[in-house]
């Protein structure tokens, strides 16, 4: 009996995250067919990514839970990483932004972070207060933030940053400790730190806690959710202001990262967010979703981008992949609502 079990198991695992299936199977084909697919290097890098979109797609899974979404994610990391990045400019470099006193990485991070949970509180307003629907809401934010950005750069590259912030987020741990096939071991990115425990952190929260607990409610039947108690204006809120975090953290994470900032840093991130979390399984409709699945999503994602980057795909074709996959899992999940119902 239990034998039968397992292949409907499979098949069914196999029957919800066709994409994902395939994409995997697609991974696997090119891994052992073009060389140095299957490398270190390789690996590092797709930590690396991965890393900051899982943060970011962490923000905004909240958002897509309770039937929402945030337009606005990708230009408040692109914000962000602009802020971090006059923040902590090198002191000695001449052609600095903005002539602030020094600061260290800690006091720069939370700047940061209360500008990250502003815009956010700025959305949750909005949305909950003013009944403005979520997408028209942070499509507004998101050009108000552009602009900000554009006059607080003045539409300059930011860049020389302090050692101690390009090391922070881009040093590893364990360099060089082995080799194989002729390749020393890179080390672990201590970016992979910040995806463990912010994806722990957020699990907890989702399945622990109240609010975890408001948030699935509010997206299944918002108006059953009220009457039953739940404060649905200061839950949303709250899950608007979290997403801002989410944002300034990754936007202080992307600019050394990226060996610079400007007010075109995290174009398109949101929708890159929106299909890592769709097709993760979080569900358009609202009231599902896992931490789980938003990381396998984020990282089935990035692995596409990397394969064809591998096949030789020109780039300009990239973006009609991507936005194949994109509109065919956002398919796929309401066939799914409407079968259920």
């Amino acid at each position: 009996m239990e034998n039968k079990r397992v292949p409907e198991k499979i098949w069914k695992v196999i029957k919800d995250n066709p994409i994902v299936v395939l994409l995997v199977i697609v991974c696997i084909i090119v891994g052992f067919t073009i060389d140095n697919f299957f490398s270190f290097r390789n690996l590092n890098s797709l930590i690396s990514n991965t890393t900051v979109r899982f943060l970011i797609a962490l923000g905004v899974s909240g958002c897509l839970i309770t039937k929402g979404t945030d337009l606005s994610a990708g230009r408040a990391v692109g914000l962000c990483a602009c802020l971090a990045g006059t923040l902590l400019q090198d002191p000695t470099y001449t052609g600095r932004m903005y002539n602030w006193p020094e600061f260290n990485l800690l006091v720069a991070f939370l700047i940061v972070v209360a500008v990250g949970a502003a815009f956010g509180l700025v959305n949750g307003l909005i949305i909950s207060k003013l009944n403005v629907p979520p997408f028209i809401a942070t499509l507004g934010t998101q050009t108000i933030v552009y602009g900000i950005c554009l006059v607080f750069t003045n539409a300059q590259p930011i860049g020389n940053f302090k050692g101690s912030y390009k090391n922070f987020v881009n040093g590893t741990w364990l360099k060089g400790i082995f080799t194989v096939g002729g390749e020393d071991f890179p080390g672990i990115p201590y970016l992979l730190a910040w995806a463990v425990v912010f994806g722990m952190l957020f699990w907890f929260i989702y399945n622990k806690t109240t609010h975890g607990k408001y948030m699935y409610a509010i997206g299944g039947n918002e108006n059953a959710a009220e009457v039953s108690g739940v404060n649905t204006a200061r839950t949303k809120i709250l899950i608007y202001v979290t997403a801002g975090v989410m944002y300034a953290i990754a936007g202080y994470l992307l600019a050394p990262k990226g060996g610079g900032a400007s007010s075109g840093s995290g174009m398109g991130y949101e929708l890159e967010a929106i299909a890592g979390c769709t097709i993760g399984g979080v569900s358009t409709t609202g009231g599902i979703g896992t931490v789980g699945g938003v990381l396998v999503g984020v990282l089935v994602f990035e692995l596409l981008k990397i394969v064809l980057q591998f096949l030789g795909v020109n780039p300009y074709y990239n973006y009609i992949v991507q936005g194949l996959v994109i509109v065919t899992a956002v398919a796929m999940d309401i066939r799914k609502y409407v079968a259920k119902k």
